[in-house]
């Protein structure tokens, strides 16, 4: 048991330390690293949920002191996302008489929603330049539109992290680069940790209801994690982005595969 104890430690510093790098790869890379323990898909993605929240919740401090959230694009996403997780999670529950069937639906959905992530890393840079070329032509939505778009991203969003605990992050941040390619980079990270706390927390809590939550679990990945992404961050910058990037990617294509197929 101190075994497992110390290699949990260890996954919650190692990948604190890739975000703190990096700023994605905490539930894509958690969640699997989990499964490989031998805790179960539910149990994983309840405990990465209520982590992640916890552990973006300092972030949110931080950029809110900066000015660095905007707070009616937070607000359109939560009137989709939070609802949407909502609904997975009454989803979930139905099956929750069949654990076999919810791990398998969660599995898999987790597979493909890691594929996603994969793509939105590698193409990030190409998506970012498409908005930022076509930004202000037909292409650009503005007033209702944009709103409802916005609100349509938070579906699925929230449709996802309910399942997976994956989504919030990397495909968060891309989607809000290509809707609102006119605000600050620094902005858009800090509304996506904002809008992700309270949908993560949610989430969260609705798989510790339905007794998808180890505790103990949960306090030695944040023992970790914390001094790993205080470690990450002041690394950052120190080995290239073009490595970093295609490298997590790749990582999570195998796994994401390996568990869709």
């Amino acid at each position: 048991m101190e075994l497992s104890i110390f290699g949990f430690i260890v996954a919650g510093l190692v990948v604190g330390f890739i975000v703190g790098m990096t700023g994605v790869g905490g539930g894509s890379l958690m969640t699997p690293i989990l499964l490989a323990f031998g805790i179960n898909p539910a149990t994983a993605v309840g405990t990465d949920l209520l982590y992640a929240a916890i552990t973006k919740s300092g972030g949110v401090l931080v950029h809110k002191k900066n000015d660095n959230i905007d707070w009616s694009i937070t607000g359109w996403l939560t009137l989709g996302s939070v609802p949407a997780a909502a609904l997975t999670l009454w989803f979930l529950n139905s099956l929750h008489t069949n654990p076999d069937a919810m791990n398998a639906v969660i599995k898999q959905s987790l597979g493909f929603v890691l594929l996603l992530t994969a793509l939105a890393i590698l193409f990030k840079k190409r998506l970012l330049a498409f908005a930022h070329k076509h930004a202000g032509d037909h292409y650009h939505l503005s007033g209702r539109s944009l709103n409802a778009l916005t609100v349509v991203t938070g579906v699925i969003l929230g449709t996802m992290v309910a399942l997976t605990s994956i989504g919030a992050g990397a495909l968060g941040t891309v989607a809000l680069f290509i809707l609102y390619p006119f605000l600050a980079t620094k902005r858009l990270v800090g509304t996506e940790i904002a809008h992700a706390v309270p949908l993560t927390l949610v989430a969260g809590l609705g798989h510790a209801s339905m007794g998808n939550m180890d505790w103990s679990l949960l306090s030695y990945l944040l023992i970790g994690s914390l001094p790993g992404i205080y470690m990450g961050s002041h690394l950052s910058g120190r080995i290239s982005d073009e490595v970093l990037r295609p490298c997590l990617a790749v990582m999570l294509v195998f796994i994401g595969y390996k568990l869709a197929f």
